[in-house]
């Protein structure tokens, strides 16, 4: 509580008679005084006290923001901050977004999450062979609303896909596609996908790297966001095994060239195209609708696939 100022009115009653009429003028400045000094000293204390109020609720707003980010928004699937432990000052090539997700998308992740679902915690190494029954399995990182990924995992039964993405109503449509296409080779991983390479997976435990239309940060001062770089390719020439490709696409012509330049340079990957440049869309790599958009705009998309040696 704050301190009240002395009412200069009650003070001068309570004085004796004579001291008033002795000190005359004196003592009402002196009452003055007091009266000012005490207002001051009313208002300092106001004054702190509401700023100490105000940091108390920023900090408790702060608080409660933290928790919700911690919370996930369907109890039982994609954490909303699975690697919370592993927080760290490092700059990353994703910027989670948070958007409205569907009926369906929502019921695909309260059905499947539990069974086809992981998060991304830093805790443990995956069993790539008891989450996908033994099929060899590709690492698809950054996969949208999941159309090709539902669709490559459709025709391609034989093959897990590992796919990660930070995009909720993006993880709830994939669950959904392959869910109704009857494709039982796709799980869905949430976080950071850096994280899942440095620590939850095994040593030549994947088969291949998928990394379509990736962020382009078209930005000359946000390059360094981008994913392919020298630093990323040392965390996935470990987990790879001889000879499996990592087969980047994107339709940034700059990236594309970020990207040949960063692989061809790399002493554990070999460029799988003879004239050493881009390689011809596979076939197994279906034509998005994001991807048709593009070419309609006369973007020209490039394949990049490089072994791992």
């Amino acid at each position: 509580m704050s301190e009240q100022p002395l009412n200069p009115t009650t003070a001068a009653a309570s004085e004796p008679e004579a001291a008033t009429t002795v000190t005359g003028s004196a003592t009402g400045s002196t009452a003055d005084a007091t009266s000012a000094g005490s207002t001051a000293a009313g208002v300092t204390a106001s004054t702190g006290s509401t700023a100490a109020e105000a940091a108390a609720l920023r900090a408790a707003s702060f608080e409660r923001a933290r928790r919700l980010r911690q919370e996930p928004r369907f109890p039982g699937g994609p954490a909303a901050d699975p690697a919370g432990s592993h927080h760290e000052r490092r700059i990353r090539s994703f910027q989670p977004r948070r958007s409205r997700v569907t009926t369906g998308q929502q019921d695909a992740l309260e059905r499947l999450w539990p069974k086809w679902g992981l998060d991304i915690d830093g805790k443990r190494v995956l069993d790539l062979d008891q989450l996908f029954d033994g099929l060899p399995v590709v690492l698809e990182i950054g996969f949208g609303m999941g159309e090709a990924t539902a669709q490559m995992a459709a025709d391609d039964p034989g093959t897990g896909i590992l796919a990660v993405d930070v995009h909720t109503p993006g993880q709830g449509n994939l669950l959904g596609l392959a869910d109704k296409a009857g494709s039982t080779n796709v799980r869905v991983a949430n976080g950071d996908a850096v994280i899942l390479l440095r620590e939850m997976l095994a040593p030549a435990s994947l088969d291949g790297l998928r990394v379509y239309f990736p962020d382009p940060w078209p930005k000359a001062r946000h390059h360094k966001r981008r994913l392919i770089q020298p630093e990323f390719l040392d965390l996935v020439a470990p987990v790879l095994k001889p000879g499996a490709v990592i087969h980047c696409a994107t339709d940034w012509e700059p990236y594309a060239e970020q990207m040949l330049e960063v692989l061809t340079a790399h002493p554990r990957f070999e460029n799988t195209a003879a004239d050493g440049g881009y390689a011809p869309r596979p076939a197994f790599r279906p034509l998005t609708r994001f991807e048709g958009q593009g070419l309609d705009k006369g973007h020209v998309v490039h394949d990049l696939l490089f072994a791992r040696i």
